[in-house]
């Protein structure tokens, strides 16, 4: 099994963006979504991103030190 960062994506009800992304990211995005299905069926790149972009801002420490209120 491949270890990638994110786990199960929540089917959370959706809000409607547009966005447009590089060829080379759109194809990251299907190979990673087809990594994280194990065989099933593949996660679609609309939905990688929400979960992608939030394990990011959780994990930046500059951004949460910078959020810290300061004393």
């Amino acid at each position: 099994m491949t270890k990638l960062k994110l786990g199960p994506i929540a089917d959370d009800k959706p809000v409607r963006i547009s966005v447009e992304l590089p060829a080379a990211l759109h194809r990251d995005l299907t190979d990673y979504g087809r990594l994280l299905a194990e065989g099933g069926t593949p996660v679609q790149p609309a939905k990688l991103i929400v979960p992608m972009l939030e394990r990011f801002v959780a994990t930046d420490r500059g951004f949460a030190k910078a959020r810290r209120p300061k004393s």
